[in-house]
């Protein structure tokens, strides 16, 4: 946090509140998201898997060969507790700390380059978890999962918010990027480089774990690079229309 919050932040219901109020509307389309989200992994998503009925992780796999798979043969126990770690703990106290974090702090750009750039990642992305089934890389090669093995019985939680098909593009490397987008947006530079570390962390995670092809990964990438371009010029031009 920046110097000075507790002293200048009173934490009473009123103060809360009127935080939270100063941006109901990127909060409340966060809100929705993540409601769908879970809706579509556990009633629409396996029903349109059935329909589509073929698991496009073979065509992956011609393309990249066994290269992800090779890690899973070649896990070092200290870098995967360190990645697991990453992907299944750091990654998501980020992503919530930072969205309060923006409204404590009253950081209004901040805070509508994640809820919009969620919106649109996920908009675009849909469709291929839909119709473009793509199993991850440890369930197709029938690996032992290292998220398992550090954390027994995580999957159980981790598969009721997530797929085991829904892998292209990888959600964790665009939003992780689109993180570390919007920290850098608030001028504090201690939490910006936590952000990218953070970022590194869990792209590089998403591939020695065995968890992502590279393809989704490179997908999730260009498609959380696009929309910051968009919403860098979408903000620049209402401020533009301000003045």
């Amino acid at each position: 946090m920046p110097k000075n919050f507790y002293k200048k932040t009173k934490f009473n219901f009123s103060e809360i509140f009127q935080m939270f109020s100063m941006q109901y509307f990127p909060i409340l389309i966060i809100i929705i998201i993540v409601i769908f989200h879970i809706i579509e992994v556990n009633i629409i998503d396996p029903q349109v898997t059935s329909w589509v009925g073929h698991d496009f992780a073979n065509n992956l796999e011609g393309i990249e060969g066994k290269t992800v798979y090779w890690f899973s043969q070649n896990w070092i126990d200290v870098f995967v507790y360190f990645f697991v770690i990453m992907y299944i703990g750091i990654y998501p106290f980020t992503l919530w700390f930072s969205i309060f974090y923006f409204i404590f702090n009253k950081e209004k750009k901040s805070m509508k380059s994640l809820a919009y750039g969620l919106l649109l990642i996920y908009v675009i992305a849909l469709p291929f978890y839909l119709f473009l089934p793509i199993t991850n890389v440890y369930t197709f090669y029938n690996v032992g999962s290292a998220l398992e093995s550090v954390i027994p019985s995580v999957e159980s939680f981790f598969y009721s918010t997530t797929t085991q098909n829904n892998c292209l593009p990888s959600l964790h490397t665009a939003m992780t990027i689109l993180i570390a987008y919007c920290l850098k947006i608030t001028g504090n530079k201690r939490l910006t480089y936590f952000g990218y570390l953070v970022m590194v962390c869990v792209i590089l995670s998403v591939i020695y774990l065995s968890i992502h092809w590279i393809t989704d990964v490179i997908t999730g990438a260009t498609i959380s690079v696009s929309v910051i371009l968009i919403l860098d010029r979408f903000m620049k031009e209402k401020k533009n229309e301000r003045n």
